[in-house]
């Protein structure tokens, strides 16, 4: 069923009960069905929003959605970049207008328009977004109705996400991660909370009516911070989009705030999740397996692929199989998955390979570093060198090397290493692993050099 349907659905039964709070004000149920019902598009097809609002994006979306069109949130770089070269049947970089047959009451009635009550095949395409990981050119991902709103019960039982939530979001919604929270959460009848500023912090006004937040790990422990400090009514947090530090989750146990974490890409969706910090299984109806060292899943949840037949990681094998280089240990089934990070990201140094996010585990942990993307620097001899740009404010190089010494093996230890202030982040929130090697790259702007 539509995103948009389930929405008329909780406007019925649930009329006041608040649905969106943005920068610009908030939104009833019966007020969201209005705006969506009110401001149809006509026909199918790609309809690119690049709309600033995030309750304005998401009245586009389910408008979209109503329609049976297939919407694709982008920001204005993404549009200068990527669109031009995608198939799309519409644009909208502006709130939708009203029809001149237009209701003035939100309440959903008899008389709905016909093409409010269709129901679509489970295959049609319903939803893309832009993906690029931390590296590389945007691609737009495209996923099957079924593929997007199957999942949603099943996240509804790991999280515990009902109508009497309220769900912070605090990123972008052009960010999957962050778009699928404020849709599944829609899908339930909660309210969602939609602050629509980067991700780089959590507005305390708004964490303090929250009972869940979806977030990514670097946020997370500002969040248990702003807690203590200020309390709130905060029982969960779900983690996606790169891997949670153990005592991070351990604060949060002694927060009162339960984590539920996963692990997926954006083609792949939900791949594994771990609800009780026990380690990552399998996502509900998803097989894992994990072959010369990458991860594969088949699941009724994967991406259709990338429109306009844009090149990307994603690979199949014919048997319902995919991957997209993500590297874990040897799995059998009933254990753990435990991730490696992205093979494509992997150093090649001296005839060793490094996996980037093995030497950033260990560097987390120095005192004074808030975050760190580890790349590799081009070297005449060795290929390249493991190269470690650190955030926040780190120790001399000397500790530095003693840490890499006690905690590394030899060609994982950063030979070069970098500070700066804030690193440069994806929409998502997690570090711009190919902005950072452009800068050391390029003139290093921002850089600092630690000799």
């Amino acid at each position: 069923m539509p995103v948009a349907l389930l929405v008329r659905r909780h406007a019925a039964e649930r009329p006041h009960h608040p649905a969106l709070h943005g920068p610009a004000g908030s939104l009833t149920y019966a007020e969201l069905w209005r705006e969506v019902s009110t401001r149809p598009l006509d026909g199918g097809g790609l309809v690119a929003i690049t709309l600033s609002d995030p309750v304005d994006q998401l009245v586009a979306v389910l408008a979209a959605d109503l329609a049976g069109a297939t919407p694709l949130l982008c920001d204005a770089d993404q549009r200068a970049r990527v669109i031009p070269a995608l198939p799309v049947d519409r644009h909208v970089d502006a709130p939708l207008p009203r029809s001149a047959s237009a209701r003035a009451t939100g309440e959903p009635t008899g008389d709905d328009p016909a093409w409010a009550t269709g129901e679509p095949a489970g295959d049609d395409p319903a939803w893309a977004c832009l993906t690029s990981g931390s590296t590389g050119r945007p691609r737009a991902v495209v996923r099957t109705r079924s593929s997007w709103t199957g999942s949603f019960p099943h996240v509804s039982a790991l999280t515990g996400i009902g109508p009497d939530d309220v769900v912070l979001v605090p990123g972008p919604l052009v960010s999957s991660l962050y778009a699928f929270a404020a849709v599944h959460a829609l899908a339930t009848g909660a309210t969602v909370v939609l602050p629509g500023r980067r991700a780089t912090a959590v507005p305390a006004d708004d964490l303090r009516r929250a009972t869940v937040v979806h977030l990514v790990p670097h946020l997370l422990p500002a969040v248990l911070d702003a807690l203590a400090d200020d309390g709130g009514r905060l029982r969960t947090a779900v983690v996606g989009g790169a891997a949670l530090p153990p005592e991070t989750r351990d604060a949060a146990a002694r927060a009162g705030v339960r984590v539920v974490s996963y692990y997926g890409a954006t083609e792949m969706s939900f791949v594994a999740v771990d609800a009780d910090g026990t380690g990552l299984r399998p996502f509900p109806k998803v097989e894992i397996q994990v072959r010369d060292g990458e991860v594969w899943a088949r699941s009724p949840w994967l991406a259709q692929g990338y429109l306009a037949g844009a090149a990307g990681p994603l690979r199949t094998d014919g048997a319902g199989w995919t991957s997209v280089g993500d590297r874990a240990e040897p799995y059998l089934p009933g254990e753990p998955l435990r991730l490696r990070g992205r093979g494509d990201g992997a150093i090649q140094t001296g005839g060793a390979t490094v996996v980037p996010e093995d030497v950033e585990a260990v560097l987390r942990g120095v005192p004074g570093v808030t975050d760190v993307v580890v790349v590799g620097s081009p070297h005449p001899l060795l290929g390249s060198v493991v190269t470690a740009v650190l955030e926040g404010s780190p120790p001399a190089r000397a500790a530095l090397d003693a840490v890499a010494r006690e905690g590394l093996d030899p060609a994982q230890r950063p030979r070069r290493w970098y500070a700066v202030g804030d690193l440069p982040r994806t929409p998502t929130g997690k570090p711009a692993r190919g902005v950072v090697a452009g800068r050391l790259a390029g003139d290093g702007a921002g850089l600092r050099r630690l000799v």
